[in-house]
């Protein structure tokens, strides 16, 4: 994880603010890098300024790979931030990425019948995993820039209306407007070279040129990833213990879990007596449940591992909790924070680890967020979450805010709560959640009210219009986020294999409404992975229901006395 940040500009480049500044150090608290270019154009009377940026949290190779990297042959430049999990399809685990990538575009050089340019670009095309990156290549003086087909890392972009300058960002200079997401639909080129005519001159050409990451055509091509298996099944199908598919979807998510929890470094000056790498974005329920039980599979037992579970005091429910108790005297008070409903669930699945892992250090750690301790955060959330401006945004926002930072109070035993547990912060710099199982195995509940209107054809069609917007969605404002803290999110559900299994895969083999299938009741959503949590030992979890982060954390329209806001509201 790094903080990237570059400028072109036809005029000298001022120095970046200290509040970015202290942003970009925030994701990159290893190293603070800057490098500059000056392009002469024409005949030597136009200049084109030049200026990188880089912040890095390392977490690939044995060093630190001092950011900006540069090219000592060519004068080039690549700003990144982010994870190559693999490169042309093989797994890159224990050398700097960053430093490969470079290597292989420098590469890129060498006399080939193939432009270079389109080397550049196919390069960057052989890269699986989370990544933003700015490259400037001095050789044909162009920048390229982007973020993976997921988007799951942030990258901004400002062009200043006078047409002068063009500015990129992990996080934005706020207040400064203007911002927008990069999208993450290819890689988008600026031609260096290339100049308009204006009534006052020759001027930069700030056009972008947008290069697909893979040639159209394909039919029911989704994120570009992989096609959509659209065939609707059989009259007679099943999904249950025997299937085929569990036993896949365990070693897919395996091997994505293997690149994202093994050789993590020890985070530097840790306070902690214990030796935590990783932690889980943990609510209990099945999706962060299961990516726990497999990383015990492969974290060395020698580390713990950090169970983050997130909850708040929103006035509005404990109004409503007190006029209840109001009209039903006998009712006992209830800890505002015990009863969010993912307090309630992790307090379930946490003592269920515990009994199927039970040589694993696990440490659960319980986050309480007052109302007030969030407000008075409130004002630095909304920047780092910018340009997201709505209610629910702020929702989301604060509930990975919180739970990145990582303060609560330890336990570390399934039946001792105790009342005043110790206070600690979790050392872990690398963060696990569970985004993206529902897009891929049909856990929302519009995906049931697809099939019961329109059965498997509509089913189908919801299914795969899910995951091909899942670049869309809102992960780099997630990445903006928790990265604040010195933190990396790792997604082992959107690995790009896992994803091509998905959505290779027949419908019928990943979740099926039409068959109710018994055994205590695991519910047709998500039925794959409900059969994996079984399998896995974690019976009671395979029959969670699914709740969304802001309703089972309770920061759902915490601001409002009434609960009328409407979740697409712009923050007041």
């Amino acid at each position: 994880m790094c903080g990237i940040h570059g400028v072109v500009s036809t005029v000298a480049i001022p120095s970046i603010s200290s509040e970015l500044r202290n942003a970009l150090s925030n994701r990159g608290p290893d190293h603070f890098g800057q490098a500059d270019r000056e392009l002469l154009i024409s005949n030597g009377d136009s200049v084109i300024h030049l200026n990188f940026t880089s912040t890095v949290l390392a977490l690939r190779g044995d060093h630190v790979a001092r950011q900006p990297l540069e090219s000592p042959t060519t004068g080039s430049v690549l700003c990144w931030n982010g994870e190559a999990w693999r490169i042309d399809g093989q797994p890159i685990s224990r050398k700097n990425d960053g430093e490969l990538i470079l290597a292989k575009l420098d590469a890129t050089g060498a006399p080939s019948a193939e432009p270079r340019e389109s080397q550049i670009l196919n390069t960057l095309r052989s890269i699986d995993g989370p990544v933003a990156f700015l490259y400037y290549d001095a050789q044909i003086r162009c920048l390229y820039f982007g973020r993976d087909r997921l988007g799951r890392r942030s990258l901004l972009i400002n062009q200043a209306e006078d047409g002068n300058s063009i500015s990129f960002s992990s996080v934005a200079d706020v207040p400064v407007t203007g911002w927008e997401e990069v999208q993450a639909d290819g890689i988008y080129s600026l031609n260096l070279e290339s100049r308009l005519a204006t009534p006052q001159g020759l001027k930069l050409d700030t056009r972008i040129t947008k290069h697909e990451w893979l040639p159209s055509g394909r039919d029911h091509m989704v994120s570009s990833i992989g096609s959509f298996n659209m065939a609707l099944p059989p009259e007679e199908h099943k999904l249950d213990f025997d299937s085929a598919s569990v036993e896949m979807l365990r070693h897919r998510l395996s091997e994505s879990l293997k690149l994202r929890v093994l050789n993590i470094p020890e985070p530097p000056s840790t306070l902690s007596d214990s030796d935590v790498r990783v932690a889980i974005l943990f609510s209990g329920g099945l999706d962060s449940t299961v990516l726990a039980r497999l990383a015990h599979d492969l974290v060395p037992t020698s580390q713990g591992i950090d169970l983050i579970n997130v909850a708040f005091e929103n006035p509005r429910q404990v109004a409503v909790d007190k006029t209840v108790r109001r009209a039903q005297p006998s009712l006992q008070a209830t800890d505002v924070y015990e009863a969010c409903p993912d307090r309630v669930t992790g307090r379930k699945a946490f003592p269920q680890l515990r009994s199927t892992c039970p040589d694993r250090h696990w440490r659960f750690i319980a986050v309480n967020v007052p109302y007030e301790e969030a407000i008075s955060h409130k004002s630095r959330v909304v920047s780092l979450m910018y340009p997201h401006n709505t209610e629910m945004d702020l929702s989301i926002a604060f509930a990975l805010y919180f739970a990145a930072r990582g303060i609560g109070h330890s336990y570390t035993h399934k039946c001792d709560w105790e009342p005043t547990p110790p206070i600690i912060t979790s050392p872990a710099r690398v963060l696990l959640s569970g985004l993206g199982a529902d897009e891929l195995f049909g856990g929302y509940s519009r995906h049931e009210v697809a099939f019961k209107t329109g059965g498997y054809p509509r089913l189908v069609e919801e299914l795969k219009l899910d995951i091909s917007r899942i670049g869309q969605r809102n992960l780099g404002r997630d990445d903006r986020i928790m990265a604040h803290w010195g933190k990396e999110v790792r997604f082992p559900y959107l690995d790009e294999e896992l994803v091509r299994f998905a959505i290779s895969s027949p419908v019928w083999e990943k979740c099926d409404f039409q068959n109710q299938f018994h055994p205590a009741v695991i519910d047709p959503a998500k039925r794959i992975l409900r059969l994996l949590a079984d399998r896995l030992g974690l019976e009671a979890i395979a029959r969670e229901k699914k709740r969304a982060i802001q309703f089972g954390s309770r920061t759902a329209k915490m601001g409002s006395r009434t609960g009328k806001v409407r979740g697409t509201t712009t923050i007041a």
